[in-house]
């Protein structure tokens, strides 16, 4: 008798196809900052121009963008320290003006930063010479900030917990992610817009929350403008 031997073939699984990767989740983080007064210091503009030159870049951040947070209320005024101290303690109305036009959001390093200022201040004394050596009325100390940085219970897994934790985090972790990190980002984003662009695909929103002018509204009025580009985004 003959035997037939049936083949037996064995099913060979074939691998899913991947899905759309999940976005990392975003973590609404604070901060605080421990201030100290550095070795510069300026009696004159003279002295302030000396010291711009050697401070360091964490000094630059913490007189123009780090003020910020501390006046976060006042809608009109002095657009940084530099300004303020060369309108209030220098009287020198044309400088401070020179230096309020600065525009922080088109420089993508402190080091260039700090290049246009010292060319403001370089080129006013140049333009008026006794105001180079004229006495302040109290001197300009140089300060910069250690960071340290504090969870919040806010997590956004997708648009809607993000713009839901935009709306409840405090104004502090507002600044912590979009003003301060501009400083460990080399000022070329700050995380919000990343986490759009590159978790959510929004490209478009994150370069709108580029755009926002955080001079001429308050840190509220900054988390109104994000929420609402948050909420408006499609992709």
């Amino acid at each position: 008798m003959s035997t037939t031997v049936s083949d037996v073939t064995a099913e060979v699984a074939t691998p899913a196809e991947p899905g759309p990767a999940q976005p990392q989740p975003f973590y609404f983080n604070t901060s605080a900052h421990l201030l100290h007064i550095g070795r510069e210091r300026a009696n004159t503009l003279a002295e302030l121009l000396q010291a711009l030159r050697t401070c360091s870049e964490g000094s630059i951040f913490q007189h123009t963008f780090r003020t910020l947070q501390e006046h976060h209320f006042i809608r009109e005024g002095f657009s940084n320290d530099f300004v303020h101290w060369a309108f209030s303690a220098c009287n020198e109305r044309g400088l401070a003006e020179r230096l309020a036009g600065i525009d922080v959001r088109e420089f993508t390093s402190v080091q260039a930063l700090r290049e246009q200022i010292v060319r403001v201040v370089e080129e006013y004394i140049q333009s008026n010479p006794a105001s180079g050596n004229r006495p302040a009325r109290e001197p300009f100390y140089f300060c910069s900030a250690d960071m340290v940085v504090l969870p919040t219970p806010f997590v956004a897994h997708n648009l809607a917990e993000f713009g839901d934790g935009l709306a409840h985090v405090t104004v502090h972790s507002i600044h912590h992610h979009f003003i301060e990190a501009r400083l460990r980002l080399q000022l070329k984003s700050n995380d919000f817009s990343r986490w759009l662009a590159n978790e959510a695909g929004l490209e478009e929103a994150a370069r709108r929350l580029e755009r926002i002018d955080i001079y001429t509204s308050t840190l509220e009025g900054v988390r109104r403008q994000i929420i609402h580009i948050v909420r408006h985004a499609r992709n």
